[in-house]
């Protein structure tokens, strides 16, 4: 027979075991406030760009160019606070936020083209708001209490937009994008640090 693991072993695996559960049930908090602001600030001005645009080309140039900008403000500072406040990225609640943004975030992605290519462009800001409301409740309810809200604030914009002239397209995408990425990263810097 072998002789039972010391007391102090077993201690040890039933404490990394008790972390290890709360670490996959808890919210994840490192959502960067400050860089949903940059990102509704370069929001606001791809907004005034993209209104002066003479082509559907090119103000959907403008908008890729955001969408990739937005991405890259967005990845770096969520990975520069996750690191200071220790919150596992890709385990976890971190893994379930960015499980649940992906496919809103790849449905956006694919139809775009398809609505260009069937000559209602002007559908996109709707369809655009709307799916990445759609994914950030669904991440958000992994994260802290202010993200699943912003997220039906988009939902609700994007309702609007499909519902508006084509014309008001940008205005609707400053609210959305610009304004209320500004409004809730203030709210969640406030509460939950940068």
């Amino acid at each position: 027979m072998a002789a039972p693991k010391p007391l102090a072993d077993r201690a040890i695996e039933n404490l990394r075991y008790i972390r290890d559960t709360m670490t996959r049930s808890s919210s994840f908090t490192a959502v960067p406030g400050l860089g949903q602001v940059i990102i509704g600030a370069t929001a606001v001005g791809a907004a005034w760009l993209a209104h002066r645009q003479q082509t559907t080309l090119s103000w959907l140039a403008v908008w890729l160019v955001e969408a990739m900008l937005a991405l890259v403000i967005g990845g770096v500072t969520m990975v520069r606070k996750a690191r200071a406040v220790k919150d596992p990225m890709m385990t976890g609640p971190g893994r379930r936020v960015v499980l649940g943004f992906l496919p809103a975030f790849g449905s956006a992605a694919v139809l775009t083209a398809p609505l260009v290519l069937a000559g209602v462009p002007a559908l996109l800001p709707g369809v655009w708001l709307l799916l990445y409301g759609t994914g950030v409740v669904a991440g958000g309810a992994f994260s802290v209490r202010p993200v699943p809200l912003m997220g039906i604030s988009f939902l609700v914009v994007g309702c609007v937009a499909l519902f508006t002239p084509a014309t008001w397209g940008d205005a609707w995408m400053a609210a959305g994008f610009g304004g209320l990425h500004i409004v809730f990263g203030r709210v969640i810097a406030r509460r939950y640090g940068g």
